[in-house]
Order: structure tokens, then C-alpha cells, then sequence
């Protein structure tokens, strides 16, 4: 198991190390930040000025062992516009992304995984196949559109909820958070709700189709003829072994949601990091780009690694393989 864990690992440094080569050169080579951030009006050497101390004037390779050396130290470079430590900008911003991250994919577990068992257990029920077709609502209404509906009907026509931004918060652990206060709890209803249509209706099918794959199994029947009771066979036969793919799904979507969720931050005005990467590639802050791209690498490599894991927790199988290993 220490041999397994260490190999993942290894990978896990590997693949980072690989992305800090293709975020970084990829950003770089696109358009020159000193355009932007420097006025028309200055002159040449006040132009070469500015160009030497945002180190422009190195060259590539030049550059990117210094992001290298830097980001061994923790620090991913100065952001151009805020004039602090990029790494700092995104940390900022980090606790209003994580909270909608949290509450989209707990809205998809505490709704997907029942509606979606519910329908694998009574695939010819009338309700059933409203749930199923409700799913297909899900996958194919546009973000932004069901965004801009819940705006307009719950904000602008009823007036039950804020149309944007993040309302007041409280701090827990020296950070501060929406869903602390009633106000920030009430703004995060709508973002939240946009984001997670998409995860409720992936986790439904996918419970669904493993509930209808598992049930006619020898081991479910032969549970039921031990007498089990019907809560007993699904919740302990029937759920757990159809948990590794929805894991690895909602593992993934936490991953994705975190990376993504640009248009339900920019259409709510969430200041969270999708907003943040918006704004600086609009003003083709290098420091700041490169550095959330890299965070996003290491949250996907860190949940990756956690899924992992709980494969092990879930699947006695997994846990040999690994032993073995």
C-alpha cells in the first residue's frame, strides 16, 4: 500500500511538472502584456523600463526558470495589474469558488443519487420517467440561459432572491464565507442551483444505470433470500457497489466545477476565481493566468489521488490490487 501510494505520487509530481511546462509557454507565447499595460503615450525608455521590471525582456527559457525556481518557493509571480504576489489574488478569491464548488456538488449527491435509485428500482413508472426526462433537461439547457431564467424569474419577477453577487459574510478560520450569514446563504442559492443542474442530472443516470446492472446480480438475489430486508439489500448490496463510478464522476465534477464555473460567476457576479481569470485575461495578466492554471492542475492531481483512495474504502478488490502492487 506505501509502495502504491508513493507510485501515485510520483506521477502525481510528474504530471505537475509537465503541466508547468505547457501552461507556461502557452500562455507566454500569446500577445504581449506590455501593449496592454503600458500607456500609448509613454516613451521608449520608460517603455524599456517597465518591460525589464516585469522581466519581458528575458528570454523564454530564461523566464520559465525563474517561474520554476519561484514556484518551488510558493511564489507563481507578481501579478501585472493587482501589484501582488499572484498566488495571494487567487487565494482571495478561492473561499467564494470552493463554497459554490461544495454546494453544487452536494445538491447533486442529495438529489442525483435518490431520484436516480428510485428510477433504476421502478424503471416503468410514470414517475420515473418524468425524472428521466427531466435529466435531458438537465444536459441540454445552456448554462447561461438557465442562469438568466432563474434571474429573471426568481430576482426580477418575484423578488425572492438577489440576482448577484455574494452578500454579506462571516469569518470561520480567518476566512470569510457566504454561507455564515443569512444574507450570504440567500445569494447562494441561484449560483449554486445553476451550477449543479448539470451534476444532479450525470449523477441520476449514472446511479440509475448501475441500480438496473447490479439488481438481477446472483448476490442481490441471494440476499433477498436470506430474508434481508428490501433497506438493507439496497442500502448496503445494491448502493455500494455502484458508488466507484459515482465517485469518480462527482470527484472529477468537483475538479471541473472549481476549473469552470466561469459563466455561473461572471452571470451572478460571483467574485470567485472564474471571474478573476476573466478579468486577467482580458488585460493579459500572465502572472495571474499561470498561476490559477496551475492550481487547477494540482486540484485535479489532489482529487485524482483522493478518489483513489476511496476506491480502496469502496471496493475490497482495489485494495488487494494495491496491496499487491
Amino acid at each position: 500500500m506505501t509502495a502504491w501510494l508513493l507510485r501515485r505520487v510520483i506521477q502525481a509530481l510528474f504530471v505537475m511538472f509537465v503541466m508547468t511546462l505547457l501552461v507556461f509557454f502557452a500562455v507566454n507565447v500569446i500577445g504581449n502584456p506590455a501593449d496592454i499595460l503600458i500607456p500609448p503615450d509613454a516613451d521608449q525608455i520608460e517603455r524599456a523600463r517597465v518591460i525589464k521590471e516585469l522581466g519581458l525582456d528575458l528570454p523564454l527559457w530564461q523566464q520559465y526558470l525563474q517561474f520554476v525556481k519561484g514556484a518551488l518557493q510558493g511564489n507563481l509571480g507578481q501579478s501585472y495589474v493587482y501589484n501582488e504576489p499572484a498566488l495571494r489574488v487567487i487565494l482571495h478569491r478561492l473561499p467564494a469558488t470552493l463554497e459554490l464548488a461544495f454546494c453544487s456538488v452536494i445538491l447533486a449527491i442529495l438529489i442525483g443519487i435518490p431520484l436516480g435509485l428510485y428510477a433504476g428500482l421502478r424503471p416503468d413508472g410514470i414517475l420515473s420517467k418524468i425524472i428521466m426526462t427531466g435529466s435531458i433537461l438537465g444536459f441540454s439547457l445552456p448554462t447561461f440561459w438557465v442562469g438568466l431564467m432563474l434571474i429573471m424569474v426568481f430576482a426580477v419577477q418575484l423578488g425572492w432572491l438577489p440576482s448577484g453577487g455574494r452578500g454579506e459574510t462571516g469569518e470561520l478560520f480567518g476566512v470569510q464565507w457566504s454561507f455564515m450569514t443569512r444574507d450570504g446563504l440567500i445569494h447562494l442559492i441561484l449560483p449554486a442551483l445553476n451550477l449543479s443542474l448539470f451534476k444532479v442530472s450525470l449523477v441520476l443516470r449514472l446511479t440509475r444505470a448501475g441500480v438496473l446492472e447490479v439488481m438481477p446480480l446472483d448476490y442481490v438475489k441471494f440476499a433477498r433470500a436470506k430474508g434481508l430486508t428490501e433497506l438493507r439489500v439496497i442500502g448496503v448490496h445494491v448502493l455500494k457497489n455502484i458508488m466507484i463510478p459515482v465517485v469518480t464522476v462527482i470527484g472529477l465534477e468537483f475538479g471541473s466545477v472549481i476549473a469552470f464555473s466561469v459563466v455561473t460567476e461572471s452571470i451572478f457576479s460571483w467574485p470567485g476565481m472564474g471571474k478573476l481569470i476573466i478579468d486577467s485575461i482580458n488585460v493579459l495578466d500572465r502572472p495571474i493566468i499561470v498561476a490559477y492554471l496551475m492550481m487547477i492542475v494540482v486540484v485535479f492531481v489532489t482529487i485524482n489521488l483522493i478518489v483513489d483512495l476511496v476506491y480502496t474504502a469502496l471496493d475490497p478488490r482495489v485494495r488487494l490490487e494495491a496491496q499487491e502492487a
